[in-house]
C-alpha cells in the first residue's frame, strides 16, 4: 500500500513541478502519474549505474554532480512518455530540485 501512496505523492510532485515552473509542461494528471511510473523506474534501474560511473564527479563536486544525474533522469523520462515536456536543461534541474523538495514534504505530512 505504502507504493501506491508514494507513487501517486511523486505524480502530485511532478503535476505540482509542472504548474509551478514555466519551463516544464503536462497535459494531464494521467500524464502525471505515468511520468511518476516510468521516472522510479529509471531511478532504479538507471540511476545506480550512473552514480557507479560517475562517483569521481559526485566526490570532486561534493554531490552537487547528482543534481545533473537527476535532471538527465527527469529529461530521459521526459523523452520516454508523451504529454511531458521540459523546455531545457537547467529546467530540468529546477524540475528535479522541485519535484524532490515536494514528494519530501508530502512523505512526510504522511509519514511515509
Amino acid at each position: 500500500m505504502n507504493i501506491l501512496i508514494q507513487w501517486l505523492i511523486n505524480a502530485l510532485a511532478v503535476y505540482a513541478t509542472a504548474h509551478i515552473l514555466s519551463g516544464i509542461h503536462i497535459k494531464s494528471f494521467g500524464a502525471a502519474i505515468l511520468v511518476a511510473l516510468v521516472l522510479g523506474l529509471v531511478n532504479a534501474v538507471v540511476r545506480p549505474v550512473l552514480v557507479f560511473f560517475s562517483i569521481p564527479f559526485i566526490i570532486v563536486t561534493l554531490g552537487l554532480f547528482l543534481l545533473v544525474i537527476n535532471a538527465l533522469l527527469l529529461q530521459l523520462s521526459a523523452s520516454i512518455v508523451g504529454g511531458f515536456t521540459i523546455d531545457s536543461f537547467w529546467w530540468a534541474v529546477a524540475g528535479s530540485v522541485v519535484i524532490s523538495v515536494i514528494s519530501w514534504i508530502l512523505s512526510a505530512l504522511f509519514n511515509l
